[in-house]
């Protein structure tokens, strides 16, 4: 009896081992499958390098460096390379807020006259009633992206940036619909000054980046070492892909000036998936991080996520973090999308699953890499959505380039300005922006943005009263227009300036000529 026990056991732990070996080779298998796709796809899409890590199950199982971190150089990306994660702050700045719940210090629904009495919007009314949750969720009223002139590049403080929003136009109604704001989220990061009695900066750094061991992340570029591991960003311009020179984006630091590695950045997944606990310490509770990850804003699922993604039925934002569903699972994310740099971090709490995506050039590389991450770990999908979304860019390419060659062909050539040069020169106002020059230099119009020194350039005739423009020290912008308005008396009086991109709506600072 004792003899046919023993047997049943060692055949018992045969199976166990067979089955925890079957497991170990099924995880290791998929691994090798994503390492090799990621390679792939990083050709395929001529990008220099990026980093990627994935923790399943409370282990990290891919943490890893892929191509260059400068194009036409040697030097590879590792788990450690610095790259710009931009709105992924976002997520740090509502956890951070989250710490101030907790502690019992502000709420979420606590008005933001509360703690900036000088805080203004485009209604008495919402003013009055916007709140910390209303910041952090994108219902205030306002267009997505408005006023991100206001802080680009631009010399304007933070307080500065937050004020002139004052001036920004209602698009939505109030709590009515989605309108994805960065001066919000600046806005939230003065309440955390506010209330804390300390930089935001230094509020993320003490209280997130050093309990959590992130100690090669920071705030700011300018505590870049660009000599040392530190990506450069990239763009494709002139049919080549070439690196560009960083911008600062301290001015708008709580919604997306965080520098970040693939390694580092996991440590905040995990302790997502931890939720809110490092080495056992709670550094912020479960259900403040529950309040963040639920639903807040309803977003619509487009048809072409219908068609493709057909297990997505919902999606919603929530405080600092994209909500979905997919595969049967809740999953919660957020992108970040900086000059040069574009990003992705996310987990999905139901499987144990985490992931940060680091790309150092302007592309949609990530989405593709993003779903394939999901699959192998939901689901059985050997969807190749790297090929699929690569062809959706290349068509998408061809359409803009089509559009352009439209526009040039519906040019009135022959045409003249209606006034000498000089007669355009003068500074030009916007009401939310600040101001603008329009001067003469080499026989030639030249615009300069007074409080933004990237955007200056050269004014060529167009038609009429119309110019172009193109920004040499912005080259992810493509060539826009400038056109004068004249008034009754024959003079310039308004300079509407357009420049066709999906970040910036230039047409709202509406300059002003100053009399």
């Amino acid at each position: 009896m004792i003899e046919q026990t023993a047997r049943i056991s060692r055949f018992s732990f045969l199976i166990i081992f067979l089955l925890c070996s079957a497991a170990v080779s099924g995880q290791s298998r998929k691994i090798s499958e994503l390492d090799k796709y990621f390679a792939e796809a990083l050709k395929k899409w001529e990008v220099p390098g990026m980093a990627i890590g994935i923790v399943n199950d409370g282990q990290v199982v891919l943490l890893k460096g892929y191509g260059v971190r400068e194009a036409g150089k040697d030097d590879p990306v590792d788990a450690n390379t610095l790259f710009a994660v931009a709105s992924n702050t976002k997520s740090f700045t509502a956890t951070a807020l989250g710490m101030l719940v907790d502690e019992g210090r502000i709420a979420w629904d606590d008005p933001v006259t509360n703690y900036l009495p000088w805080f203004r919007l485009y209604d008495p009314y919402v003013t009055l009633n916007v709140t910390i949750r209303d910041l952090l969720s994108h219902r205030t009223g306002l267009a997505t992206f408005s006023g991100d002139l206001i802080w680009y590049g631009s010399t304007h403080s933070r307080e500065e940036v937050v004020r002139r929003a004052a001036g920004l136009k209602q698009a939505n109604g109030f709590r009515a619909a989605y309108g994805y704001s960065n001066i919000m989220y600046l806005t939230a990061g003065l309440i955390i000054e506010k209330v804390s009695g300390m930089s935001w900066d230094d509020f993320i750094n003490q209280r997130i980046f050093q309990p959590l061991g992130m100690n090669n992340s920071n705030t700011s570029i300018t505590k870049l070492d660009m000599k040392g591991n530190t990506s450069a960003p990239h763009n494709d311009a002139d049919g080549k892909v070439m690196a560009i020179n960083y911008i600062n984006w301290d001015n708008i630091a709580p919604a997306g000036s965080i520098n970040s590695s693939a390694a580092d950045m996991l440590k905040w997944i995990g302790f997502q998936l931890d939720k809110g606990k490092k080495d056992g310490r709670s550094l912020v509770s479960e259900r403040t991080l529950n309040e963040i990850w639920s639903p807040q804003m309803v977003q619509k699922v487009s048809p072409f996520s219908e068609k493709n993604f057909p297990s997505t039925h919902f999606r919603s934002y929530g405080l600092g973090w994209g909500l979905m569903d997919y595969h049967g699972k809740k999953v919660i994310s957020h992108s970040g999308g900086y000059d040069g740099f574009i990003s992705y971090s996310g987990f999905v709490p139901e499987a144990g699953l985490g992931f940060v995506i680091l790309t150092n050039k302007n592309s949609s590389l990530y989405l593709p890499l993003f779903y394939r991450i999901l699959d192998t770990f939901l689901s059985d999908g050997k969807t190749d959505w790297s090929t699929l979304f690569y062809d959706l860019s290349e068509k998408n390419r061809e359409a803009e380039k089509k559009k352009e060659q439209d526009e040039a062909a519906g040019r009135i050539t022959g045409t003249s300005p209606t006034l000498p040069l000089e007669a355009y020169c003068g500074t030009y106002v916007s009401e939310i922006y600040g101001e603008a020059d329009v001067i003469i230099r080499n026989h030639q119009l030249y615009l300069r943005f007074k409080h933004t020194p990237i955007f200056h350039s050269q004014l060529g005739h167009w038609q009429f009263n119309t110019f172009t423009l193109k920004f040499p020290d912005v080259p992810s912008l493509p060539q826009g227009k400038v056109a004068f308005i004249l008034n009754e008396q024959n003079k310039p009086e308004r300079m509407l300036i357009d420049v066709p991109n999906p970040d910036f709506d230039f047409k709202e600072l509406d300059f002003i000529r100053r009399k």
